[in-house]
Parts: structure tokens; C-alpha cells; sequence
């Protein structure tokens, strides 16, 4: 198997303990839920000479040590033998793991078509057509492809937990379908059987396609989920370019990134991403750092100045010295930190397999009993009535309302949180979400607007203004600076044309200057460059200026060659629905904790604005998840709320991850919610959203199981010593689809509440 530097679905070797320890990263296929993860370890634990086995769930492989004796074909067919494989010798492991997840959805689309094709005649012709009697026929025909062609990887995978001492959803699948179905074909084959002995054979066809179907259709929407789980962590991969352009014996050189060694020339050109992180030394240009910081103004880079791999450059080029390279990039510890954050928090395994994990032996238990005690007690009819009573435990006990109990539910919420613009992708969240007690919230782009916006424009002389505004703008649309272009956005929308201006130039890191039509030379910029050319500064625009920079706003100069004649303020506007979105999350005793790269006086400003005491400036993405960590270890269940790649750790992190609709592809990957709106009012509605949906699923569960609890001792029997009363196979698979029935009736019902 070769090793590959990349993060995700590597096989990455290390020695480790000794020289005769390795440790490798291997993709897993074939998992589909929590307990498959646990599966996998626990059997790669038992190969000799493997000392532990990690399974990342979200990233679908599984970290293996083991001694050098220990070869890879001896763990993957330790896997292959309860219906999962390793990917080893592939060449690109993530490519092979990818290829194979698509086709394994594929498959299972076909599956699920073809059972729900072949499955409706036969529900048609056994509720409808009972007495008639080349519908039996017909259905045996139709029902032998859908259990054990579409439907036999539910028996295979049985056989193989079985072999392992193993139960699980699919052993109740199996075992209720199987034993439906014989009973049914020895009712089609040898009627008189029970004709003989006064009874009407009934088949139950029907019943077993139908449980085949929907549980294929529930693993279809795992499958699709499962296929997608990783494509955050494919585009952060995709932001590092594949080749750079070094200086080579003072010549440009195109060469692939992997090739690049710390210490060497890089060459970056206007509107290209840095590929490895360095130190600029020569040129300067402004480059987008939002990826790391979420801030929305590119910073400006000029000799010493640092760069990092992923972010964008601006107008300018530079040359800068590669100092760290492949994995140690600070875009690839975020990648890893992405990747460690999915595999720390282990899904919460579905209730339904939990239950299944108890009832499918207790129901085993109690069909075997039952025809046991029959076999004693039954007197003349004791066979006859051993092998109804136990059939008819087996059958009302079928998973099919315990199959739709979850999903059903699931499907109505993530319905009714599409109308109020809430998309969720991923059911555990939904589930998960009811428990936040507290929510993490970035602050550029998630509380505020996420853009520059001129709020204030002061001028100090207003008879002057249509002139001076033309010389601003024309001298504005000529900068490079970032916040040029929300001055420039202000003047246009005032319905101003720029003037004709001479000498334009940038005074690097304090502004712009130029020569107006009247000769006289007119500075944009920073306080420092004002200072810098003696400009005088009247009282009333100091006053204002100080004003502006106290509530964390930028202040743009502009001046001629004597004194100041207009200040612009520029922020970050804060939504208008952030406040009262923050306080109804507040009125529900849930804490409101604000985190952002900015510095804390702007900070501090919009916490205030927005009603938050908790809060944390000039942060790191790993100092996001850090964060949530904290909150964690406290106890808090932590939704975390942001826009940008640089929240993506954070996301990742936290129990509830939320993306707004307008934030980066990747923020919208690793979150498993999105508001389709930027209105942070969605919040409150989406836990709210949780809470109805998780009493939906237990009022659910108790319906799937009510009739278990009621019906599993009457089809065993116990009513007979009193009334005579045995209960039909037939009326016990009534009671299931009527049980089905009401779990999907109440599911339904979660469409008329409001959030």
C-alpha cells in the first residue's frame, strides 16, 4: 500500500513503541451506523497481533497498530467476514474509497426501486384479493426476487453477525421475513395441511416485501448521507493550488506543490492562491485571509509580512520564501483538525438499533418459548398450534412500524424546517438539537452583514461637497485598498462622477494620493498619514472621528494639502434580526457566547449592540474549537453557528453545527444545518423545530411497540386457557400494518405544528 501525504483517506505509515510496532490509516467501506464502527473495531481488535483499532465514523477509516508480522490481507479479511472491507494497495485511497461508496449507493438505489416495483402489486393482491385464489401464486412469484435477490443482503449480513454471536436490525428483518415467507410458501404448497385441522391458511407475502422495502428505503437515505459525509474536507483540499511557480537559478519554474521544499523562492500573481505558507520578500499586495481569520478585509502583505496556503491574493504580486510545506501548512493542521474533530465525537447510535439490540433476541426468545410450551401443554393440536402462536409472536413483532418510527418523523422535520428556510442534512443533529444549552455564534457574516458598508459620511463644508465628493471618488476607484471600494460604492450611490485627477500614488500601509484639477494634491487614508503631512484637523471632525473610532469603526480620511475635508466611517454592519434572535434564544435559558478574529474593541462593540456577555476576540480556528471544547467539558450541549472556512474546526467540534446560508461551500459541508437565510431568527425556530420532532419520534416508538407489548402475549397464547381465543398470524399482521399505520398518521401531524 503506498503512503500519501494527504489528510484525508491516506495510508499514512508511522513507527510507534518499537521498530516492530506499525500504526496505518486504512479507508473502511461497507459502514452504515455506529454499531458497524464498533463492529469494526472490536473484530480488528481480535486479529493477532493487533494491539488497537480507532474507526473515524465520519471520514469512514479506521487507524490500525499492529506488529510487522501482522499483514494488511489478514485484516481486511477479518473485516470481509462480517460484510465490511478494507481499501489496501490502492494507489490514491480516497479516489478507490470515494468510487466504491458511489457505486454501493448506486446498488442500493436499484435495490429499493425494484423491491417498491415488485412489493406494490403484492400488497394490492393481499389486502384486496385475499380470497383469490392465483393471487397467492402471483405473490410467491414477486415476493422470491424481493427478499432473495433485492432484499439478501439483509439475510447475509444476519448469517454474518450470527457467526459472531452477533444480533441486529437485520437479524429481526431476516428472521421475520424468512419465517413469513416459509410459512406462506408451505400455505400456498399444502393448504389441505391446515384445512384438515379446521384452520383457513392465510399468507403473509405482503408482510415481508413490505418490511423489505421500507427498511431498504431507510438505508438508501443512509447511504446518500454517507456518500456525502466528507466532501468538506475535499474542497478545503481543494483550495491549495496543484502547482506553484518557483525561482529557479533565477529563473521562473512551474513544478508540482508536492515538490516544493522550505526555503525555496515562490512566485504568487494577482488573483492566485498562496500555496505554501512563507514569508514575503519582495512586492506587497493585499490577500483575502478570511479562510483563517472570517474577517471580510483582505490584509495587506508587504517585505516580512507572513502568508499561509488557501488564501487568496489580491491586485499585486509578490515573491516570498516557503517556509512550511505538505502537512505542516496551516491549512492542512486545519484539515486534520476538521478531520480529528468528526472522528472525536462519535455518532450517537440510532435508538432504533439500540432497541433492536434487546428485542430482536427477547422476541427470538419468546417465539421459541412459545412454541415450546405449546409443544408441552398443547394437548391433541399441540404442533398446530405451537407453529401459529409462534409464527404469529414473530410476525407482530415484525420492525416495520419500528423501521418508520425514526425516519418518518425525521423526514416531516427536515420538511417543515425547509418551509422556514432551515435545510438540515444530517437526522442526528435534528435529534441532538432539543438539548442546546448553549450556542457559539461567529460574528462577521453570522451577527453582522460580513461586508464593509460606509455608515457615516462627514464633510466640512457643505458647500463644497458635488465638487469634493468627484475628487474622493476618482481617487478611491484608483486605490487598491479594500475599503476603497465601500467609499467608492457610498459616492456612486450619491449619484457622484468621478473627476479627472493626475498623479495618482499609493503611499504603502497609510493611503493614496493625487493631483486634482486645480492643482492642489488630495490625500485618502489612515490618521497616521494625515499626521504624517502636518494636515490640520478641525475640532468638529476630531470630535466625530473619535466618536467613530470608540464605537470600532475605521475611519477614511480625506484631506487637500492644508486641512481635513471629509471623514468616512466604515463597519461591519450588524444584522437587523441579530438582537432579537439573541434574546429569544437568551429567554430560553440558553447561553449566547460570540467569537471572532476581529480585535476586542470591535468586538466588545457588537456584543454590546447585540445584547451578549460572553465573547472572545481575536481568535484562531483553533481557538474556535478550543472553545467549544471548553463549553463541552463543562457539560454544555454547544450549537455552533458561523459563515467561513475559518469556523470549520468549530463546526466540526460541536454537538449542533449550523452554516449560514450565505457562508463558504465549506462551512456549508462540515455543518449538518443550514439557514437558507442569514437571519439568525432561524435559530431559536430550529431548536424549537428539534424539540417537536424528537416527542414526534417517541410518541412514535411508543405506538410501534404498544402493539408488541399488547400483541406479543395474546399471539403467544395466553388468552387461550380463558376464552379459548388463539390469535391468527393474519390478524397479528393487521395489527402490524395497522401499528405502521399510526406512526406514519403522527409523523404527518408534525406538518401543522408551528415553530
Amino acid at each position: 500500500m503506498n503512503a500519501t501525504d494527504h489528510v484525508i483517506g491516506p495510508v499514512a505509515t508511522t513507527k510507534k513503541k518499537s521498530d516492530a510496532t506499525i500504526k496505518k490509516t486504512f479507508p473502511v467501506t461497507g459502514m452504515s451506523c455506529a454499531a458497524c464502527a464498533a463492529s469494526v473495531e472490536s473484530i480488528l481488535a481480535t486479529v493477532p497481533g493487533v494491539s488497537g483499532a480507532s474507526v473515524n465514523f465520519a471520514g469512514s477509516f479506521v487507524s490500525v497498530e499492529y506488529e510487522q508480522d501482522t499483514t494488511e490481507e489478514a485484516l481486511q479479511n477479518a473485516l470481509q467476514s462480517i460484510g465490511y472491507s478494507l481499501i489496501i494497495g490502492a494507489e490514491d485511497p480516497s479516489e478507490a474509497q470515494e468510487q466504491q461508496q458511489y457505486r454501493h449507493y448506486q446498488e442500493a438505489k436499484e435495490r429499493t426501486i425494484w423491491s417498491a416495483v415488485l412489493t406494490l402489486p403484492v400488497v394490492v393482491l393481499g389486502m384486496f384479493f385475499m380470497g383469490w385464489g392465483p393471487g397467492k401464486w402471483i405473490s410467491l412469484a414477486l415476493s422470491i426476487p424481493v427478499l432473495f435477490w433485492f432484499g439478501r443482503h439483509f439475510f447475509i449480513n444476519a448469517f454474518r453477525q450470527a457467526r459472531h454471536g452477533r444480533t441486529n436490525m437485520d437479524t429481526l428483518v431476516a428472521l421475520s421475513t424468512g419465517i413469513a415467507f416459509l410459512f406462506s410458501l408451505f400455505n400456498t404448497l399444502f393448504p389441505e395441511f391446515w384445512h384438515s385441522r379446521g384452520v383457513h391458511p392465510h399468507v403473509y407475502y405482503e408482510a415481508a416485501t413490505v418490511i423489505i422495502t421500507f427498511i431498504s428505503l431507510g438505508k438508501l437515505l443512509e447511504e446518500k448521507a454517507k456518500s456525502n459525509t466528507s466532501s468538506s474536507l475535499k474542497k478545503l483540499m481543494g483550495l491549495q493550488p496543484k502547482t506553484l511557480v518557483a525561482i529557479i537559478d533565477e529563473e521562473e519554474v512551474e513544478m508540482p506543490i508536492a515538490s516544493v521544499k522550505p526555503g525555496q523562492i515562490v512566485v504568487v500573481r494577482p488573483g492566485e492562491k498562496i500555496p505554501v505558507d512563507g514569508e514575503v520578500l519582495e512586492g506587497n499586495s493585499f490577500v483575502d485571509e478570511s479562510m483563517i481569520t472570517g474577517e471580510p478585509v483582505p490584509v495587506e502583505k508587504i517585505t516580512g509580512g507572513k502568508v499561509f496556503a488557501g488564501t487568496v491574493n489580491q491586485k499585486g504580486s509578490f515573491r516570498f520564501r516557503a517556509e512550511k510545506v505538505g502537512g505542516e501548512t496551516l491549512l492542512s493542521q486545519i484539515i486534520k483538525m476538521v478531520q480529528e474533530a468528526q472522528g472525536s465525537k462519535a455518532p450517537v447510535q440510532k435508538l432504533v438499533d439500540k432497541i433492536a439490540g434487546i428485542f430482536v433476541p427477547v422476541v427470538i426468545g419468546i417465539s421459541l418459548f412459545t412454541f415450546a410450551t405449546w409443544m408441552v401443554l398443547g394437548g391433541d393440536d399441540a404442533f398446530t398450534h405451537a407453529l401459529l402462536t409462534s409464527v404469529a409472536v414473530l410476525v407482530i413483532a415484525c420492525p416495520c412500524a419500528l423501521g418508520l418510527a425514526t425516519p418518518t418523523a425525521i423526514m416531516v422535520g427536515i420538511g417543515k424546517g425547509a418551509e422556514n428556510n432551515i435545510l438540515i442534512k444530517d437526522a442526528e443533529s435534528l435529534e441532538l438539537a432539543h438539548r442546546v444549552n448553549a450556542v457559539v455564534l461567529d460574528k462577521t457574516g453570522t451577527i453582522t452583514e460580513g461586508h464593509p458598508i460606509v455608515s457615516d459620511m462627514i464633510w466640512l463644508n457643505e458647500s463644497r461637497v458635488v465638487p469634493l465628493k468627484s475628487l474622493f471618488l476618482a481617487i478611491e476607484m484608483r486605490s487598491e485598498h479594500p475599503l476603497a471600494e465601500a467609499v467608492v460604492k457610498r459616492l456612486k450611490e450619491e449619484q457622484a462622477r468621478p473627476a479627472k485627477i493626475a498623479g495618482f500614488h499609493s503611499i504603502t500601509g497609510k493611503g493614496v494620493q493625487a493631483e486634482g484639477p486645480d492643482g492642489r494634491t488630495y490625500f485618502a487614508g489612515s490618521r497616521k498619514l494625515i499626521a504624517e503631512q502636518s494636515i490640520s484637523i478641525s475640532a468638529q471632525l476630531e470630535q466625530k472621528a473619535q466618536v467613530f473610532q470608540a464605537q470600532a469603526k475605521t475611519v477614511i480620511f480625506f484631506s487637500d494639502e492644508a486641512e481635513v475635508l471629509a471623514l468616512a466611517a466604515i463597519t461591519d454592519r450588524v444584522k437587523a434580526t441579530s438582537p432579537a434572535a439573541i434574546a429569544a434564544l437568551q429567554n430560553q435559558g440558553i447561553e449566547v457566547h460570540m467569537l471572532t478574529g476581529d480585535n476586542r474593541q470591535t468586538a466588545a462593540v457588537v456584543a454590546q449592540q447585540v445584547g451578549i456577555q460572553h465573547f472572545m476576540a481575536e481568535v484562531l480556528p483553533s481557538g474556535k474549537a478550543e472553545y467549544v471544547k471548553q463549553l463541552q467539558a463543562r457539560g454544555k450541549v454547544v450549537a455552533m453557528v458561523g459563515d467561513g472556512i475559518n469556523d470549520s474546526h468549530a463546526l466540526a467540534q460541536a454537538d449542533v453545527s449550523i452554516a449560514m446560508g450565505k457562508g463558504s461551500d465549506i462551512a456549508l459541508d462540515t455543518a449538518k444545518m443550514a439557514l437558507i437565510t442569514s437571519d439568525l431568527q432561524s435559530i431559536p425556530k430550529a431548536l424549537k423545530l428539534s424539540k417537536k420532532t424528537v416527542l414526534g419520534i417517541r410518541q412514535n416508538l411508543f405506538w410501534a411497540f404498544i402493539y408488541n407489548i399488547i400483541g406479543i402475549p395474546v399471539a403467544a397464547g395466553v388468552l387461550f386457557p380463558f376464552n379459548g381465543f388463539l390469535l391468527d398470524p393474519m390478524i397479528a399482521g393487521a395489527a402490524m400494518a395497522f401499528s405502521s399505520v399510526s406512526v406514519v398518521l403522527n409523523s404527518l401531524r408534525l406538518k401543522t405544528v408551528k415553530i
